[in-house]
């Protein structure tokens, strides 16, 4: 069975700074990532990371935000610094083994200004 296990979110003051964990299991992952959804918008991409490093960042969060995974424990990161409000949103694991992409269930990351 895969899971995607979220952890990290919470509420932080504007420029302040959280990391998101998720751990998965159950399968390996050739891409992990976040993307979260903000209150009445989709679902966007937030960063993305490949089993050999390389990654992908929405614009919006380039150069406050850093990915960063764990192979041997199956494991992505988001450090999240100089947070804004606009980055309030539901933030969701995902995993892609194969053809199959895979989701946590999700951390509410809340920014206030």
């Amino acid at each position: 069975q895969v899971r995607l296990v979220e952890s990290g979110g919470g509420l932080v003051q504007a420029g302040g700074s959280l990391r998101l964990s998720c751990t998965a299991s159950g399968s390996i992952f050739s891409i992990m990532g976040w993307y979260r959804r903000a209150p009445g918008k989709q679902r966007e991409l937030v960063a993305t990371i490949t089993t050999g490093g390389h990654t992908n960042y929405a614009d919006s969060v380039k150069g406050r935000f850093t990915i960063s995974r764990d192979n041997a424990m199956n494991t992505v990161f988001l450090q999240m610094n100089s947070l804004k409000s606009e980055d309030t949103a539901v933030y969701y694991c995902n995993g892609v083994s194969g053809p199959y992409p895979y989701w946590g269930q999700g951390t509410q990351v809340t920014v206030s200004s």
